[in-house]
């Protein structure tokens, strides 16, 4: 697409009239030629060959459009392919200006940035506003009489400021519970809103509605002089939102607590497994659950180890030659009869032969499994050379810390090492044999040198020991012992062909992609557990041991 511009089937043949009678006549046969292979549109975008102007100078109806400079092409007839009309391919469109495919998929992009930025941020403002209205509605209650008929109310007694002081501080717990409960971060983006959010969301609006309506009508229009009444029905507001907020803690967070289902997750890329145990739960909520587990459990993927067995099976598969039995026969067949003096005692020759080759591939693939077991082995035996190497290293050079730290105790204040020092002093006698080591276990993209300083200091500073040191490059950690660019996998795609918003039950499937890799996902119902009791009567325990007094000499 980096050479296109845009003509219209008109103005693109009246651009080409003032040129040479041959070129023009070669031009509409070419034409008339191809009207009749396929039906095309008034309007076209026509991509242009290399040699015609690029998208930097795009040119319309043979002049260049205002503000380009002028292409070097048009400046002569001898500039244009005589093989335009092959060399080039109509599209039907009514665009006047060209546009590539990377501008429509960035435009695309953006369009859906905005859209996921306005679908995470709608359903926090529409919280945000339906708890402020609910708090802010028992303090209305209580002013808007004192503001429109402060001299026709009666005045409120001892009972009455108890009650002040009782929606005071029931308020300030409403608060401190909303907060703890909605205001926190979110852990992550959902593709669709939460069902009991939604329905605790309604059920306030609706409750503070319902009490608004009476309020206008009972207290508003008859304009209530009874001061302590309208106290008590601004007491029972909070009250019942405070029962809401009791609901909401029970559907939002006692609900899934007690395990159901047993969860079995298996990386395609390597089939490691996983089994946790969840609650009631919606399928995106158990989605978001199994991802968390999975960066808290699962090692890293490193698809290096992948490339050495896919380099593997192509090296075997090249080894085979794969034969059509029909194809050969046919040949064979016209072979003989095609050539003079042929017998047909020449095809029990060709036919050893043939079995001969299949013999040939079929051993060739009988020691397949010996090639990798000897090749797994070497990989192994080279594993625990490197190993070896690295931690005679690593020792050797935290003695001569500890070596050093003894002469500093005993050295001035101003000759004393920083840690940070330290760990750049003794980091090259160890980073060849750790280098290696990586590159053996194909890990040396999850450890840079900064993080293994960063380490080491660390392991320093704490008087930690080799063994420690070492324990986060022996074995592949979880994901999140390392950084986020290490984890290739930040946006994640629920595939499931029930509704997301509906609860897992038995036999549930779903697939959770990435980048790179997927997590396949199948729910089982932990089955029910009938126990019993068994008494044991204690008496049946007891027992009489009889020691014979004489004794074999």
């Amino acid at each position: 697409m980096d050479t296109e511009s845009t003509h219209s089937g008109y103005s693109y043949h009246s651009s080409r009239s003032g040129r040479s009678n041959r070129h023009g006549d070669r031009s509409r046969e070419r034409h008339k030629a191809s009207s009749k292979d396929s039906v095309r549109s008034e309007r076209s975008v026509v991509i242009n060959p290399p040699d015609s102007p690029t998208q930097e100078s795009p040119v319309h109806n043979g002049e260049p459009l205002p503000g380009e400079p002028t292409p070097p092409g048009e400046h002569g007839d001898d500039a244009q392919d005589d093989n335009w009309g092959e060399t080039t391919t109509a599209v039907t469109g009514t665009s006047e200006l060209s546009i590539s495919q990377e501008e429509v998929v960035g435009l695309g992009k953006e369009i859906q940035d905005r859209t996921q930025g306005f679908r995470r941020y709608l359903p926090v403002a529409v919280g945000s506003c339906v708890g402020l209205l609910m708090v802010a509605t028992p303090l209305v209650f209580l002013l808007l009489p004192m503001v429109m008929w402060p001299d026709r109310l009666q005045t409120c007694g001892a009972a009455c400021e108890g009650l002040f002081l009782s929606i005071s501080f029931k308020l300030l717990i409403l608060l401190v519970a909303i907060w703890a409960l909605f205001l926190r971060q979110g852990r992550a983006s959902l593709p669709r809103v939460c069902v009991y959010r939604a329905f605790l969301t309604t059920l306030t609006l609706l409750l503070t509605m319902s009490y608004w309506l009476f309020y206008g009508v009972r207290i508003l229009d008859a304009q209530d002089e009874d001061y302590h009444g309208i106290v008590q029905f601004a007491v029972s507001l909070v009250d019942s939102q405070l029962f809401v907020h009791y609901l909401a803690v029970v559907l939002l967070e006692l609900r899934h607590l007690q395990p159901c289902y047993s969860v079995c997750v298996m990386r395609s890329t390597d089939g490691e497994t996983r089994h946790y145990n969840i609650g009631q739960l919606s399928i995106q909520k158990a989605a978001l659950s199994i991802l968390e587990y999975y960066y808290r459990d699962f090692p890293l993927h490193n698809p290096a180890l992948l490339s050495a067995s896919k380099h593997r099976a192509a090296k075997h598969l090249a080894g085979l030659k794969v034969y059509n039995v029909d194809t050969f026969k046919n040949k064979l067949r016209t072979y003989l009869l095609d050539t003079p003096g042929s017998t047909a005692g020449a095809q029990p020759s060709n036919g050893n032969q043939s079995r001969a080759m299949v013999t040939a591939a079929g051993k060739r693939k009988d020691s397949a499994h010996n090639e990798l077991y000897y090749e797994e082995a070497d990989y192994e035996r080279r594993v625990r050379k490197r190993r070896a190497r690295l931690v005679v290293a690593v020792e050797e050079a935290f003695t001569h810390v500890r070596r050093m730290k003894k002469e500093d105790e005993r050295a001035t204040p101003s000759d004393i090492m920083d840690v940070r020092e330290a760990a750049l002093a003794i980091f090259p006698s160890m980073a060849r044999a750790l280098q290696k080591y990586l590159r053996t276990t194909r890990r040396q993209h999850c450890h840079s040198m900064e993080s293994i300083q960063k380490h080491l200091a660390f392991c320093l500073v704490n008087n930690m020991s080799p063994k420690a040191f070492l324990e986060a490059y022996l074995a592949p950690g979880p994901t999140l012992q390392y950084g986020p660019e290490r984890w290739m996998a930040d946006q994640w795609t629920l595939v499931s062909e029930a509704s997301v918003t509906s609860g897992v039950k038995e036999g549930t499937e779903f697939l959770l992609k990435c980048l790179d890799f997927s997590l396949a996902v199948t729910i089982k119902s932990i089955p029910f557990i009938r126990l019993t009791e068994e008494y044991i009567d204690p008496k049946t325990h007891k027992f009489i041991l009889l020691l014979q007094s004489e004794t074999s000499v």
